[in-house]
């Protein structure tokens, strides 16, 4: 598979003409592929939730593709518009909240 078109500025991907918030190239790769996996996850489950009619489902899977893609720099505040720092907390914070705990 190749690489989607990026815009010159990097910011975004374009896809059928399209343009797409890129994802922020600073995500370490670890944590964007653990991300990835979440975000594919949770899309699953908003099909399933669909499927099953199941409003609350769908609501909470929705919920967290929105945290996934957040975390991702996809959505929210523009990563070319944060501090590396800021950067750091909205990649980390997201795998947080996108993490179950682990059993004890």
């Amino acid at each position: 598979m190749t690489e989607p078109e990026l815009t010159p500025d990097g910011h975004f991907v374009v896809i059928n003409g399209r343009r797409w918030r890129a994802t922020d190239p600073e995500v370490p790769p670890e944590q964007a592929a653990r991300l990835r996996s979440l975000l594919m996850a949770a899309r699953r489950d908003v099909g399933a939730a669909l499927r099953a009619q199941d409003a609350g489902a769908e609501r909470d899977a929705r919920a967290r593709v929105h945290l996934a893609k957040t975390a991702l720099g996809e959505r929210g505040t523009p990563w070319w518009e944060q501090t590396p720092g800021q950067r750091r907390r909205r990649w980390q914070d997201g795998l947080d909240a996108l993490t179950p705990p682990s059993a004890s």
